[in-house]
């Protein structure tokens, strides 16, 4: 059973940086990608990244690209999320959630923490 544990998240103003964590269990860790999503009040859940399995390749979220940065520890089953220059848009619950496969294909085995909140204000 894949058991996620997001943390890190808080309140910020904007322009501001904070790092999420994300511990994965349950699963081999480093043969999946990895991928961060976020869920803003009232509106559905939307992709911020993608890490592959040895994170030497990613993707963002045009929303966030040049912003935020993902990386990975293997050996400590840990997916970051570096947020930087923090935007009142950003505020939202975020979650991590591992693909079905090592590459980036954005399949999901819908696994789900239970997320961090970012607050930003303006």
């Amino acid at each position: 059973q894949v058991q996620l544990v997001e943390s890190g998240g808080g309140s910020v103003q904007t322009g501001g940086s904070l790092r999420l964590s994300c511990v994965a269990s349950g699963l081999t860790f480093g043969d999946f990608a990895m991928d961060w999503f976020r869920q803003a009040a009232g509106k559905e859940r939307e992709f911020v990244a993608a890490i592959n399995w040895g994170g030497h390749a990613a993707l963002y979220a045009d929303s966030v690209k040049g912003r935020f940065t993902i990386s990975r520890d293997n050996t400590e089953n840990t997916v970051y999320l570096q947020m930087n220059n923090l935007k009142p848009e950003d505020t939202a619950v975020y979650y991590c959630t591992p693909e079905r496969t090592a590459t980036i294909t954005r399949q999901y085995s819908n696994a789900w923490g239970q997320g961090t909140l970012v607050t930003v204000s303006s």
